[in-house]
């Protein structure tokens, strides 16, 4: 399950994503929708009713945002409505500024059991030039509020090739953030999209878009430095640590469990204004604005805004280049069902370049992933 919470104190410079700042009226309103259009939601999956739910997901935005009452009581309705596993992993999107002891033992007593925090830099002046409405500390407070309060997973969300910032500036922000002993952290390199500030700034010729070699280097010195600090590289953005209670498998025990979904192209429902959803081979997205998608939810009817069903070669390159993206890969015969021949000329290539790792899998190495695109492209041709 994903849940959209669109709602945000600001809107950063960078962001692409459906969020709206303001809209304090609408918050409460739009919980009570949340509810709705989960009843019409479970109503329509028709014979997969049954499906177990192993992950919610409640995204934004700032989930953080709507009274922990409230969120407690669309989780609560879900349960109610669809089977969740006892063990399911229910993540809930912050931002630092949000969170406090009284947030955090909200969260935990709503069953949240990961939290993915917003960090982004542990640098303020990096902070304040992408806009966020937190400083460096804040990340440090909420984190500590998380752990008094009993949750047991934490992510941090960081952004490399910022500006004002430099090799220096990066490495401290790691540090800060290995410091804090999350289980997981995610790294993404800035991509500056149109419709943002940064978008705008960049089209003008006031700001230079990220450089593509520092793009390099800032995520060459993440792979050593989490490598250093105890983390799995088991995702193109993403880092876990393993679980000493658990045996070590293929990808660390706390990798997203949600997220895998996505990148093995599994079946997901989606809620809330601008959310999308898989189900059925059919991918659905709702209207993004919420005074839309309050009224169609008021109407009795799903907000969908449009859907899609690619063709099977589009779902062949698509499930490519998803599975592409985890350090397992894929085994021979994944490979050879989508195309790709696992002792072909094209493999042994990106082998010997170093971009495919040897073995019998099909599967990215860390310089690999950084060029994920051009890979899938290549085999895909």
């Amino acid at each position: 399950m994903y849940v959209h919470v669109p709602f945000c104190l600001t809107r950063c410079h960078y962001c692409d994503f459906v969020t709206y700042t303001g809209m304090e009226g609408l918050r409460r309103p739009y919980a009570a929708a949340l509810l709705a259009e989960a009843e019409l939601a479970t109503a329509a999956l028709g014979p997969e009713t049954g499906q177990v739910v192993t992950s919610v997901f409640v995204g934004g935005g700032t989930p953080t945002l709507l009274p922990p009452g409230d969120l407690a009581r669309v989780l609560d309705r879900l349960r109610g409505l669809l089977e969740v596993a006892p063990d399911a992993e229910v993540t809930v999107e912050a931002n630092p500024e949000t969170v406090d002891r009284a947030v955090a033992d909200g969260l935990a007593a709503a069953g949240v059991t990961r939290v993915s925090m917003g960090a982004q830099s542990f640098d303020d002046r990096v902070l304040d030039a992408l806009g966020r409405p937190h400083g460096a500390a804040q990340t440090g407070r909420a984190v500590a509020a998380l752990r008094a309060a009993g949750i047991e997973a934490v992510n941090l969300d960081l952004i490399f090739g910022c500006p004002h910032e430099d090799e220096a500036s990066w490495a401290a922000t790691l540090a800060a953030a290995v410091g804090l002993g999350p289980e997981h952290l995610s790294a993404y390199a800035l991509t500056i999209e149109p419709a943002t500030k940064f978008g705008r700034l960049v089209a003008s010729g006031r700001m230079a878009g990220p450089d593509e070699d520092l793009l390099a280097d800032r995520y060459e010195t993440t792979c050593a430095t989490l490598a250093g600090a105890g983390y799995r590289h088991y995702e193109v953005s993403n880092w876990a640590r393993d679980d000493p209670r658990r045996a070590a498998g293929p990808l660390p025990a706390r990798a997203s469990r949600h997220n895998l979904t996505y990148w093995r192209r599994g079946a997901y429902l989606g809620l809330g204004a601008g959310a999308h959803e898989f189900t059925g081979g059919v991918r659905r997205w709702n209207v993004p604005g919420v005074p839309e998608y309050l009224a169609a939810v008021a109407d009795g009817r799903r907000p969908t805004a449009g859907q899609e069903q690619l063709s099977t070669a589009q779902a062949a390159f698509e499930l490519l280049a998803l599975r592409l993206r985890t350090a397992d890969g894929l085994d021979p015969a994944e490979a050879r069902e989508l195309g790709v021949d696992p002792d072909g000329a094209e493999v042994a290539e990106l082998r010997a370049a170093g971009l495919l790792a040897s073995g019998p899998r099909v599967a990215l190495t860390e310089p690999g992933m950084f060029l994920h695109g051009e890979v899938v492209t290549r085999l895909a041709s």
